[in-house]
């Protein structure tokens, strides 16, 4: 990562992580895992979502919604930026009010069945000009962090299956690859059920 960008972390994470032997794991997958712009892989794979889950946050008010589309609804529109309109809702505007007065948000892009997937994009987002065709608005996100995302406990919804990665009897789950990855499998937590 360039030396501006600053850290996926603040104290809290850090104090859970230092507690739970955490950290090392956390600035190797920061290291190795975070992007500082969209790929061909992200960029496939949000052309080909239709759906992803918003967070948004202000003062008191937090939300998370549900924003769907026909494939293609979200565009990478920049190395890390994206866009998307903003479909009729209930006209509570609890995502795009909370927008409105803090632009920090974050979006969670998921693919469930027997290839799961799953991308973290978190950034500030502005609201635009309603569009001249639609009259929606659109929202514009650029990214500080492009993040993909273990996808391991993702249930397989395609064969009405549990994600092959849930714990069994003994409390340990399938072995997910990430953490047989050369940069990252040495960070692991010593009591990390996985580790070679």
């Amino acid at each position: 990562m360039s030396g501006d960008i600053k850290t996926m972390f603040h104290s809290g994470h850090r104090e859970l992580q230092d507690r739970f032997d955490g950290r090392r794991v956390a600035d190797a997958l920061e290291k190795h895992r975070r992007l500082e712009s969209f790929g061909e892989e992200e960029i496939r794979f949000i052309a080909e979502s239709e759906f992803f889950f918003l967070a948004t946050a202000y003062d008191d008010s937090v939300d998370c919604s549900f924003k769907g589309g026909h494939r293609g609804f979200v565009q990478v529109t920049g190395a890390n930026t994206l866009q998307w309109e903003d479909y009729d809702g209930n006209s509570m505007y609890r995502s795009l009010g909370n927008i409105l007065k803090s632009p920090r948000a974050g979006l969670l892009f998921i693919r469930f069945g027997g290839k799961p997937k799953r991308l973290r994009v978190n950034g500030l987002c502005e609201l635009g000009e309603p569009d001249n065709k639609t009259g929606k608005l659109v929202v514009t996100l650029e990214a500080e962090e492009i993040f993909p995302n273990c996808p391991r406990y993702i249930p397989n919804l395609a064969e009405n299956g549990p994600s092959t990665y849930l714990p069994d009897e003994s409390g340990v789950g399938a072995k997910p690859a990430w953490k047989s990855m050369d940069v990252l499998r040495d960070s692991l937590p010593d009591n990390d059920p996985h580790r070679d």
